[in-house]
Order: structure tokens, then sequence, then C-alpha cells
């Protein structure tokens, strides 16, 4: 349904995405990640016919965006990171009012809106106000706003920024009934357990270049044996000195807590043991867990701050 083939964008000198390509098929969930400045919203503003690459192409079911009023993005359904509804005009207000911006009018127009506000869980609620909403509920009409004109293509940005866990899973749910309809579906997020749950397959991007792009589960398998250990230690333990010893890929410390990622547990945390051991420092607890998608994601991008 969707197909990105080698997106770039620069701002003056600086090149916010640099040769990105994915695609996302009928009943497909893309989870689109990366760090702060990695060029995310730069690529959703091109796959929505928001924003003119320098270079590349974005074709919805084969056929290019090619104007800012061209029919194929009449298909795409953008949920902005940002709240995008009128606040003085009841739900199904708001939902009518998107509904004829895209050219649906009568019987179908009031079908397609009763359909949005059932999934969404807001028909109880349709004659309110947003301004009387919660943050999850006007995330939800979001959505639903969305969806009005029945797009093929669903692109969300980051939708459940400030919800509550409820309204957190309510979404999820909402998704996966649209993936399961065929709908294709870009999810941006922060959130890698929102990417883990959704996702059939994470696209990673960073410094504008596509880093990652494969399953969950592929990516997870990449780190091989790597393991998270957690130990609570006595004293400051010198993290540059053991990111040298065998196995350990990743060492910080926080208080009396040393979090490791070893490359293999099995083989190198006996030998990190016996080097804490060797400089003083007394374990009282230790955890260990395989590595997730977070921990593929911080290899992949690092862990230094972005800005």
């Amino acid at each position: 349904m969707l197909t990105v083939e080698h997106l770039a964008k620069s701002y003056g000198s600086k090149q916010a995405v640099v040769d990105v390509s994915l695609t996302v098929a009928r009943g497909e969930v893309v989870g689109l990640l990366g760090p702060n400045g990695a060029g995310k919203s730069t690529t959703v503003a091109m796959i929505c016919g928001l924003v003119t690459p320098d270079a590349g192409r974005v074709l919805v079911d084969g056929e290019a965006i090619r104007s800012d009023d061209g029919p194929v993005k009449r298909r795409i359904g953008l949920v902005p990171q940002d709240i995008s509804l009128f606040e003085d005009f009841g739900a199904r207000d708001n939902l009518e009012l998107f509904g004829a911006l895209y050219g649906v009018r009568g019987a179908l127009l009031k079908e397609r809106v009763d359909a949005a506000l059932e999934l969404v869980g807001l028909v109880d609620r349709a004659k309110d106000k947003p301004s009387g909403y919660s943050g999850g509920m006007k995330r939800r009409l979001n959505i639903a706003a969305a969806l009005v004109h029945d797009p093929d293509l669903l692109v969300l940005d980051e939708p459940t920024v400030g919800v509550d866990p409820q309204s957190r899973n309510a979404i999820f749910d909402n998704l996966e009934a649209l993936a399961a309809r065929g709908k294709a579906i870009v999810y941006t997020t922060h959130y890698m357990e929102e990417a883990e749950r959704l996702a059939d397959r994470i696209v990673i991007v960073d410094d504008g270049r596509l880093v990652a792009s494969d399953t969950p589960a592929v990516l997870m398998r990449s780190l091989g044996n790597t393991g998270l250990v957690t130990m609570e230690v006595e004293g400051p333990v010198d993290v540059r000195t053991l990111l040298a010893e065998p196995g350990v890929t990743r060492a910080e410390q926080s208080g009396d807590v040393l979090t490791l990622a070893i490359a293999d547990l099995g083989a190198s945390l006996p030998h990190v043991l016996t080097w804490l051991a060797s400089q003083g420092h007394a374990i009282r607890r230790i955890d260990s867990s395989r590595a997730n998608l977070e921990d593929v994601f911080l290899t992949l991008t690092g862990r230094q701050l972005r800005d």
C-alpha cells in the first residue's frame, strides 16, 4: 500500500533525510523509530505529501504523490502529534467537518461518523465539545478525525503522548482492529513497549538514514545472546575500565546500581563478577534479562542525549 523510495530532504546545509526507503503492506503496522532529530517527522511529512522531497518518491498503492491537492492524498489519514480539533464544536460536528473536507457527504458521511465514534468509544460523548474531554478522549477523537474518510493508509505521529494507560490501551485496540480490516499503518513512537506490541516490522532511522528494518523478533535476535544485567554494588565502579573487559558492550552506574549489557551472558558474566570482586566491589543483588527492543534501539543509535 505504501512504497517509499530513496527519500531525501535538506534544509540549507542540514540533511534531514538521506536515502530512506520502506514499504507497508495492507494490514501491516510498521513502527517508525528514531531519536530526536533523526528525521522521523520530515519522513512522515513527505509520506503525507506535506513536504516535497528533494529526491525520491512516495507511492500509495502504486500511485505517486505529486501535488498538494492530488487525489491520492485522500487515501491517507494523518494523526498528528499535536491535537488538531475544533474545541468549541461537538465531537460529531468535528468529524462531520473533517469528512466534508474530504468530500464525504450525506448518508455516507453519517455512516462514517457513526463508525468512527463507535471505534474509538465516544458514541456517548458525541455531542460534547472536546474542550470538556480528557487528554485520552481527545487523542481518540483525533484518531477518529483521521478515519472518517476511510483512508487506506493511516499515519500516526506519537498518538499516545500524555495519555493514561487505559486510553493508551484503547488506542492500541483501535489500531489492531484497523490493521485486521486491512489498513496499512505507520506508527511513530518513543515508547519501545508500544512498538513491540503493535508493530509487525520496525524501521529505525538515525541522522536521517535508515539503520534497521526488520521484525522486532529478528532485531532482538541480532544482539545474539546479549543480556542486560543490573547489580547493586558497593562503591563507585570504574566503568571505562569495565567496558574494556571481554563481552561488556555497555556499562553505566547510578548510585549503587550498575547496569551492564553483556554480549554472551553465560560466557562473560562469571568473568565480570570475578573482575568486580578483584576491584573490591561487593555485590548485594543481581538481576539479569535478555535483550529487548530498547536495547536494540540504544545499540544502533547510541545513548547520547539528543536536543
